[in-house]
Parts: C-alpha cells; structure tokens; sequence
C-alpha cells in the first residue's frame, strides 16, 4: 500500500485532503509542520490550536499524527529572509520561500526518510507526471506560490485538491462531519495569522521616522515611521489627509524617505519590462524565448507576455510591480516557473 504522509495544518483544505486520500486507500500518515509558536504582544500565535484541530480531525479519520519540529529553521530560511528583505527595501514573499524551503524540501526529505512514498498539502494546484499545473478554481490556485518547487519534489507529491472549488471543498468537508468545515482562512502573514507585516516588524525593526513626499512638487507631506514599512503602490496607511488618494511611488532607504504622489498614471507606478533575478524554473531548464503568460501577484490577472531569457516585456504595462516580488510565468494551464522582480 502507498505511504502517503499528509501535511495536516488544522484547516479545512489539508483535513479533507487527508480525508480523500484515505477514501482513496493511501496508507495516510497526518502531520503537522510546527513552524512557527512565538506570540506577539497583543497577539497569540494559533500554533496549539491549529495542532489539536489537526490531531481531533485525524483521530476522525483513524490516521496517526505526528509532528515535525521545524521551527529553528523556518526562522532562518523564511522569516530571516522576510526581515532581511525589507531591510533592503524590497517586497518579499514568504509563502513563496516557506513551499521552496519547508515543505518541498524539509517536510518531503522528513517523510521519505520516514518511510514515506509521497506527501500530500491541501494546495489548489494540480501536478501530471511532474509538471505543475493551475487549479480548476482559478480564484484559489496557489500555483504562483508554488513556483520556486523542482520537478523532484513534485514527483513525490499530491495535490487532491486541484479539481475541486474551495465550496465544493467545504461540502465535502460537511458531508464528512469533519471538526474543521466551518473552520475560517487564516489571513495576514502566513505563519503569524491575523498579525499584519507591520505589527510583525515592528519586533524585529527600529522605528524610524521620516518624511512622506510629494514626487511631483517635493513637498513634505507627512511623516512616516520608516521607510522599511511602505511597499511600491501602497495607497492605506499613509494618514495624509483628504483630497485624492496618495500611492507609494517610491522610496529612498539612506535618506529615509517615502516618496507618494496622486497620479495614478505616474510612470513610477507601471511597468511596461520587468528583470527577473533569481530565476527558477520548474524542468530545471529555461523556457524557451517567446510568448507567455505572466501573474506579478497572487490572485493577479494572468497577462500576455514576451519572454527573452531573464526580461518580460508586457503587452500592457502593470501597476505596483515592486523589486522582490515573485513574477511566475505560464504555458497554457502549465506553470513553468519565475524569477524575483529587480
């Protein structure tokens, strides 16, 4: 029988992923990735009560959990990257760096040595003979997330999720009677819950205040309370007062300065090429050049594109493209990878 070992986070989506392998015959192992338990002032961390969600839901299901302690270094690999880069200014992604480093690495090379023949997440995504594809649910899919997976690691994963919405995923949920149905998305940071970035830096981060400034006129605005905290196309959080909204246009790290203006059709705002560092693509070789589709965020619009090795040269420019963000490319419905934003 095929050892599957399931990441069981204590949400819907990964009980009824556990759920429908186990229908399937999988031999099912639940676990649960204990990546993160430190509370922050004014807020605590879900880690235990996601745990015993998880373990109430395998009880459920007649399956052992078991969990694996990665919390040392998903500090190191995903929230040391995060703070290092907003230091630099640049908007990173930590759900990104959390799949490529935790649970398509840690968490897959953890369960084969256990004994595993494949894992299994609750993501919106489908994977065919090692090629990632989108979901069916185009408003779920979390194949942008996904990007940054090898072909490897995707030969020993399962995705049962991929064919279903996220309703019929929670009927299916019902119909089991499984503890978690009802149990609502965990939002903000991924491995913090409700905790906004703000609040989250604001730990690890010196406050530091400066000056907001008009781009068109080089007016001072208003102050801020660092640099770090503000992200290209920013428009809330800016408290500067009535009139027409103010976007996040750019901004000076050395001189601490966040540099704003109302012009939504500012130049500074839209990118019409966009350069890829750190590319990583999911066969292990380069696209060939030529016509694509690209996503700058999750949830995005799919766009036309033109790929010639490591530039995009979009056929309509794009709004708050900032460096450090993930842009994925597409084939069709397959995935085929991406690059970080310069």
């Amino acid at each position: 029988m095929t050892k599957v070992y399931v990441g069981m986070s204590g949400g819907v989506d990964s009980s009824v992923t556990a759920a429908l392998l186990v229908e399937q015959g999988y031999e099912v192992t639940g676990i649960y990735m204990k990546n993160w338990s430190q509370d922050l002032p004014g807020m605590r961390c879900p880690w235990a009560d996601d745990l015993a969600d998880a373990k109430r839901v395998a009880v459920q299901l007649g399956i052992d959990l078991r969990v694996y302690d990665f919390e040392s270094e998903y500090r190191s690999k995903v929230v040391q990257y995060m703070i290092d880069a907003y230091k630099q200014g640049i908007t990173p992604n930590p759900d990104v760096m959390c799949n490529q480093e935790i649970k398509f690495k840690l968490f897959l090379d953890a369960a084969r040595e256990d004994g595993a023949d494949l894992i299994a997440t609750g993501h919106y995504a489908r994977v065919e003979q090692s090629v990632l594809k989108q979901a069916v649910d185009t408003n779920k899919d979390q194949t942008y997330f996904l990007y940054r997976v090898t072909s490897e690691a995707l030969a020993h994963t399962l995705f049962p999720l991929g064919g279903y919405t996220k309703d019929e995923v929670r009927e299916l949920a019902k119909k089991r009677g499984l503890y978690t149905a009802a149990k609502k998305e965990s939002m903000g940071i991924c491995f913090v819950g409700k905790v906004g970035i703000r609040e989250f830096l604001g730990q690890y981060v010196e406050q530091k205040p400066g000056e907001i400034i008009d781009k068109q006129t080089g007016t001072v605005l208003g102050t801020h309370d660092g640099a770090i905290f503000y992200t290209i196309g920013q428009r809330h959080g800016l408290d500067l007062g009535g009139g027409l909204p103010y976007y996040v246009v750019g901004k000076d790290m050395q001189k601490n300065e966040v540099y704003v203006t109302t012009q939504l059709q500012d130049e500074s705002l839209w990118r019409h090429t966009i350069e890829l560092g750190s590319s990583h693509w999911i066969s292990g070789a380069a696209p060939q050049d030529g016509r694509y589709t690209i996503r700058v965020r999750h949830r995005a619009p799919l766009v036309q594109a033109q790929l010639d090795s490591d530039q995009i040269t979009l056929d309509e420019p794009q709004r708050a493209v900032a460096p450090g963000q993930s842009v994925v490319v597409y084939d069709g419905d397959v995935c085929l990878g991406g690059g970080i934003v310069l």
